[in-house]
């Protein structure tokens, strides 16, 4: 029987040599892993004096920092669950508590009743004495952590992740990429996202080095970092793209405005030991996959879902331009007659939402170890996985004539003036484009050029007949999520307007 990886991290210290760093503006921390693991345990050993036990619940209100991983670590070697509670979505108080059921409450927010403490307290009981826990064993459908979905059509829903569906998806990474000694893993997204604590977990249990960034400080720290490996989203990486096109544009002709100076930009900005370059989360560009291969930086697309985790994965050896990449071992995809996508999976995430509104769960989780994905796409001859679109993506004009909008927004986007456009269709007659611009103030003249250079490669349902251009989207306006996923809900109320006035044209 294949060992658990999670069973393995608990109960046995990592070797000494590979080391965590956390990097923010201006400030670095760095220790060895079998440092953090001890410093772990004596966590472990405070919130039991604190009442924790088996079964309860923790909650982890704080950007990414050493006392997040400490509170994790500390509790799975409790068998507590951790409640990755994500800033600027919800706000710690007994409120909060209540709701998810925590004993405890951890946040680096201002604390507000009983059982919320500072995050920093953390640090006093890392500091405790020595102590022995007793040992713990997790079965495959057992639960570490409650994660929440990403926000991007509503309220975040609960999802109680299983031991089985970490470890399925960290051995299958493993398989592909085979990190080890000599890596350094890039991280910057929230560690409320459960994926991003894969990579400290796969550092415990491979021996490799990881470095924990906050998506503020992501380019400062590259600067002062030299990983081998770079875990982004598509929007990430599509701001790369821009600062290495701009830096590069500014060196004298002398040293040429080309290939060679773009990817000397990229090296400055990535560093010289890059092994590949990581995506997920939401559909990247053709346009932003093909820059980095020309310069020689292998980036590797994915899909998956917080429903499903990794489904399928590009990697060294199966890539194919275009796709997802092959369907990971345990996973099965299922398509039903529209060409929507289902998954099976040997060891599901969860089989139902927790914390949600009344049908949620029926319309995701459709069957035994299955969820309903709401993507369409299909796999080709040789088992790549190609994703067209959502299906809730699909415009039906008044004369009856679909719509799939992902496309016609993909080719908006190779303009290096957008960074992201929503389509909308608010009177099913005509189709509006919200242009989020790469710059301030927006470049006007190359999104009209782009405008036109899009309707003359579409189809004359597919004409994009207005084009409102808005504030750029960020985390911080609302307008993404944490993992840079346009909010189609609240940019449509935003630009309402906007969107639905017949008059005026590129505004």
């Amino acid at each position: 029987m294949t060992e658990s990886i999670m069973n393995h991290v608990v109960a046995h210290p990592p070797a000494a040599g590979n080391r965590i760093s956390f990097v923010r503006l201006g400030a670095r921390e760095s220790m060895d892993l079998r440092e953090l693991y001890e410093r772990a345990g004596r966590v472990a050993a405070g919130l039991r004096r604190m009442g924790v036990g088996p079964g309860d619940r923790i909650g982890i209100l704080a950007s990414n920092r050493l006392e997040w991983v400490l509170l994790d670590l500390a509790a799975l070697r409790l068998k507590v669950v951790t409640a990755g509670l994500e800033p600027g979505k919800f706000t710690a108080d007994a409120r909060l508590r209540a709701r998810y059921g925590l004993r405890l409450l951890f946040t680096d927010q201002r604390t507000d009743g009983d059982g919320v403490h500072p995050v920093e307290l953390v640090r006093n009981l890392a500091d405790g004495p020595d102590v022995v826990l007793p040992p713990v064993a997790y079965a495959s459908g057992e639960v570490t952590t409650l994660k929440f979905t990403s926000g991007s059509t509503g309220e975040p829903k609960g999802l109680a992740a299983t031991v089985g569906s970490i470890d399925s998806s960290l051995r299958a990474v493993q398989h592909m990429f085979e990190h080890g000694p000599g890596d350094d893993l890039f991280v910057f997204l929230p560690l409320s996202l459960l994926q991003q604590r894969y990579w400290i977990y796969s550092a415990l249990r491979y021996g490799h080095d990881i470095t924990i960034s906050t998506y503020e400080s992501a380019f400062a720290a590259l600067s002062t970092v030299r990983p081998t490996v770079v875990m982004g989203v598509p929007g990430f990486f599509e701001t790369a793209r821009a600062h290495i096109e701009a830096r590069a544009a500014r060196v004298t002709p002398a040293s040429g405005r080309g290939k060679d100076a773009r990817r000397d930009a990229a090296v400055r900005l990535f560093g010289p030991q890059i092994r590949y370059l990581w995506t997920g989360s939401a559909p990247a560009s053709d346009h932003t996959l093909r820059f980095f291969s020309e310069l020689g930086l292998s980036i590797y697309e994915g899909y998956g879902l917080n429903e499903t985790c990794i489904v399928a994965k590009n990697y060294p050896g199966a890539h194919r331009a275009g796709s997802v990449g092959k369907v990971l071992p345990g996973k099965e995809v299922l398509f039903d007659s529209d060409g929507v996508i289902s998954v099976r999976s040997d060891y599901p995430v969860s089989e139902r939402y927790e914390h949600s509104a009344p049908g949620d769960s029926e319309r995701v989780f459709v069957a035994p170890r299955t969820v309903r994905t709401g993507d369409v796409g299909y796999l080709d001859q040789d088992g790549f996985l190609h994703i067209s679109g959502r299906a809730d993506d699909v415009i039906v004009l008044d004369n009856g004539r679909k719509v799939v909008v992902q496309p016609i927004e993909e080719h908006m986007r190779r303009s290096p003036a957008v960074a992201h456009c929503i389509l909308f269709c608010p009177s099913q007659t005509y189709l509006v484009a919200v242009i989020s611009p790469m710059t301030e103030p927006a470049d006007l003249a190359e999104i009209d050029a782009q405008l036109a250079r899009t309707n003359a490669a579409s189809g004359p349902d597919e004409q994009i007949r207005k084009v409102v251009v808005s504030e750029p989207f960020t985390i911080e306006n609302d307008l993404l999520t944490s993992q840079y996923k346009p909010r189609r809900r609240l940019i449509f109320d935003r630009y309402r307007n906007e969107i639905t006035d017949p008059n005026g044209g590129l505004s």
